[in-house]
């Protein structure tokens, strides 16, 4: 009996290997990351400008340069109205003479709208014609772990892109007056010296925070101000050129409060009372050094921040209680709070006790 062997060959010209898969995936990944962030440059960079700041010795007190050297120095910031309004970094605005450089190379000289120092956030302004405004997004909006890309000019570099994610929400972020910035974006996208006041945008391009800060010399720790908060800093910066707050005068220390005081007041902690301002509504109140400040307004008073956090512009003239413990007794006293007087400058700071000025 004869037996014929058949050879059957199998066709795999359609299959793939798990590996080439494998590839295949990655790089439709690395192209849908890479199709985002570049979307994003693109429709945020022509929005980017370039600010560069000049200042003499004489005001900046540069101690390595001698007096009336001009100082230069860049910063970031970016186009929100198209008449012209730059949103940018207070701490970069500092300075004798500001100019603005666009993406298109076109230069003018730029005028100081109004600064906050609590914000680290100001306004410039350019008189340009056909200017590419920035999409404002919505910070409140944003999730951890979402892309971000952030657009600056690290040490004169214009239009530098660098992305990262949202590493963390509710920062707060101690500001050069000495008051916390509440409800900072914390990021991994990279900053340098140059990207202060640049915008951090989401992969569609719109405008989630001001970039703000690094932690030097900590890895990938970056700041920028949500941009909800600047929305409303910017709108009153605008208007009145600065942010009314009010203040009572008065320098403080937190502390936690002996045991025996908790049991007593149901308090933990609070603002011990280093010293009072000579003619402040402090003084006038009847705050003496020693005495313990655990509520204003009838909200508790933990920490000095809490104190800052209620000094609004609201308060401002208007007679509120004022609750210490002096020798262990609780007593209320009646504070007329006047408008800040301090624009911008730096409160002396006792980094051991966490001193301040309120």
């Amino acid at each position: 009996m004869k037996s014929s062997l058949r050879l059957v060959s199998t066709n795999h010209s359609n299959k793939t290997s798990p590996a080439a898969d494998l590839r295949t995936g990655d790089e439709e990944l690395f192209d849908a990351y890479s199709s985002a962030v570049i979307r994003a440059a693109d429709k945020i960079s022509p929005s980017v400008v370039n600010i560069e700041i000049q200042r003499d010795t004489a005001s900046s007190q540069e101690a390595a340069f001698p007096q009336g050297y001009p100082v230069r120095g860049s910063g970031s910031g970016f186009i929100f109205t198209p008449d012209g309004f730059i949103l940018t970094n207070s701490h970069v605005v500092h300075a004798a003479r500001l100019e603005v450089a666009l993406s298109d190379g076109r230069r003018y000289e730029a005028r100081l709208v109004g600064d906050d120092p609590d914000t680290d956030l100001a306004v410039i302004r350019i008189d340009a014609p056909n200017l590419q405004v920035a999409e404002l997004g919505a910070s409140n909006a944003i999730r951890v772990g979402q892309l971000v890309i952030a657009v600056g000019n690290p040490y004169g570099f214009q239009c530098t892109v660098t992305a990262g994610v949202v590493s963390a929400l509710g920062r707060s972020l101690r500001s050069n007056s000495g008051r916390l910035i509440d409800n900072v974006i914390q990021t991994d996208a990279a900053l340098n010296p140059g990207n202060s006041g640049g915008p951090l945008v989401n992969s569609r391009g719109e405008v989630i925070g001001v970039n703000t800060a690094v932690i030097l010399p900590a890895q990938g720790i970056c700041f920028a101000i949500a941009i909800n908060t600047a929305k409303y800093v910017t709108g009153l910066l605008i208007r009145d050129g600065k942010i009314r707050r009010s203040y009572l005068g008065v320098g403080g220390q937190n502390i936690f409060m002996p045991r025996h005081l908790v049991r007593r007041f149901g308090v933990s902690s609070g603002v011990l009372v280093l010293s009072v301002e000579k003619g402040s509504p402090a003084e006038r109140a009847g705050l003496a050094e020693g005495d313990l400040i655990v509520q204003f307004d009838d909200k508790p008073i933990t920490s000095v921040d809490d104190l800052h956090l209620n000094l609004t512009e609201q308060k401002i003239g208007v007679r509120t209680p004022l609750t210490i413990l002096r020798r262990s007794e609780k007593i209320v006293l009646s504070a007329l709070p006047e408008e800040s007087r301090s624009r911008g400058k730096v409160p002396k700071i006792d980094s051991d006790t966490q001193r301040q000025k309120s």
